[in-house]
């Protein structure tokens, strides 16, 4: 490190003002802070300083997405090889090919992504923040396997630079980049979005795999399957046409957006979020209360005009994205509640609207996106009514002479 360090103590003087490189001075600064932390502090003044920067949290909740990556990876090898007949295959031989498939969609948030940040830094003469460290990551985890790859290209740079450059970049945003991204997609081009090839990669991924179906395939997703139910029971089916159940969605051998699938890895990054401190307890638990209770009222008057009533109240947290919207989506601190009892409150509607838009609109089986954006605006009104409140309560207790 010493002498990538040298090297680049080197190069810095090209990128100052009047250096042959000085256009370039935000992709240099941001290269600097990526691979070295900063040891610049205050000569004089009263400072709090903070051994958590932006840095070490965005590299926490890259770390807590890890593992619903790499299962992930595997998921999308197991539900191809399912679809063509070939569920024998070897977990190592499903692994790579979810990998080969996945990460050309990783290549691409990430360069267009990046690419559009370190341009807009440059025109402003700022440094370039990490915060794309993490939406570069959700967005290959959000978007069903099957999206063309430019359709995600465009999706991602709208969402960047109307979601967030316009605001001011990051820590600006009043919406998750990454849901912008998803919604783009969905209500752009929803016949990509939605149905049995959606999700589920059954072409081959270089080489690997093979593109022949086998009678009975279906790549729908569970909800999907519920949407379209009839009558007064519920039956659901894999990719193979074999049953699924509560257990399959637990663990995550479903079809589904490639990182909503595993509740166990979605449960594993979101311990790893609560104990670093990074997300707040207090908007994950409020939003599974809330998609429990409404999955139980739901639940309780079950109706064959609305499918998704028949689906058991637990059952519906480890169904479509709600499980991975509530852990990394709805804690996102920039566009979230941030008082203690705002928080309460904005986690327990996200999880209402979701279950809600799920059960009583089965032309939009998944409700998570909507209901985290549209909680992402009233975020701030929440929080200038707690404040309010909290303010009249303290004057009424003043006495006056």
């Amino acid at each position: 490190m010493k002498l990538l360090r040298k090297q680049m103590d080197q190069l810095k003087p090209h990128f100052k003002p009047g250096g042959k490189l000085a256009k370039l001075e935000s992709v240099y600064d941001g290269m600097e802070s990526f691979l070295f932390t900063p040891n610049d502090t205050s000569k004089s003044g009263t400072h709090i300083h903070d051994g958590n920067d932006l840095k070490r949290t965005m590299i926490i909740v890259v770390v807590a997405l890890l593992p619903c990556l790499l299962y992930a990876m595997y998921n999308i090898g197991l539900q191809h090889y399912l679809a063509i007949g070939q569920g024998d295959a070897g977990v190592l031989t499903m692994f790579l090919f979810g990998l080969l498939a996945l990460l050309p969609v990783i290549v691409v948030s990430y360069g267009v992504g990046l690419g559009i940040e370190f341009v807009s830094a440059q025109i402003h003469h700022k440094e370039i923040q990490e915060g794309f460290l993490v939406t570069g990551m959700l967005i290959p985890l959000i978007v069903p396997i099957n999206t063309p790859l430019w359709m995600t290209a465009i999706a991602t740079a709208f969402a960047v630079i109307f979601a967030k450059e316009v605001f001011g970049g990051t820590g600006m945003n009043i919406f998750n980049v990454a849901l912008i991204t998803r919604a783009v997609l969905f209500f752009s081009y929803p016949s990509k979005m939605s149905g049995d090839a959606a999700f589920v990669k059954t072409d081959s991924v270089f080489g690997m795999g093979d593109g022949k179906l086998i009678d009975g395939f279906t790549g729908a997703t569970p909800l999907g399957q519920v949407a379209t139910n009839v009558g007064d029971t519920l039956s659901l089916t894999g990719v193979d046409s074999t049953p699924i159940g509560l257990c399959d969605a637990f663990i995550g051998n479903i079809a589904g957006s490639p990182g909503e699938t595993s509740m166990v890895c979605i449960l594993i990054g979101a311990l790893i979020l609560l104990v670093t401190g990074v997300a707040s307890w207090r908007v994950m638990l409020s939003a599974f209360a809330g998609g429990l209770a409404m999955g139980a009222l739901a639940h309780a008057f079950p109706s064959a005009t609305y499918p998704a009533s028949l689906i058991d109240p637990v059952a519906q947290l480890c169904y479509g994205g709600f499980a991975f919207a509530a852990v990394f989506m709805a804690t996102d601190p920039v566009t979230g509640a941030r008082t203690n009892a705002g928080q309460y409150i904005y986690g327990f509607l996200i999880g209402v609207i979701a279950i809600l838009i799920r059960v009583y609109n089965s032309g939009y089986p998944e409700g998570a996106m909507l209901a985290v954006l549209l909680m992402n605006a009233f975020a701030p009104l929440i929080d200038h009514c707690v404040v309010s409140f909290n303010i009249k309560r303290r004057l009424g207790r003043t006495k006056t002479k």
